[in-house]
């Protein structure tokens, strides 16, 4: 399944909309996503979502659609 996570780069700030990002993985569940962000990253995690259908085509026009190997954090 294809998550899109939203986050922000660091948990020190307070999340901001204008600083939000996004990154789109492949995993077998949202919770897997959130563990090996945890574990690998200083993201505060906003919101982690799965992807399919017509959302899932939706994203993947958006130039900015590249999926994240989370191995490679």
């Amino acid at each position: 399944m294809i998550y899109k996570v939203l986050y922000q780069k660091n948990q020190i700030q307070n999340p901001r909309r204008e600083t939000t990002e996004t990154l789109y993985t492949q995993s077998d569940s949202a919770i897997k996503v959130r563990e090996i962000l945890e574990a690998k990253t200083d993201f505060n995690v906003e919101s982690i979502e799965e992807l399919s259908g017509n959302y899932l085509e939706y994203e993947q026009k958006s130039p900015n659609y590249k999926l994240t190997d989370l191995a490679e954090l």
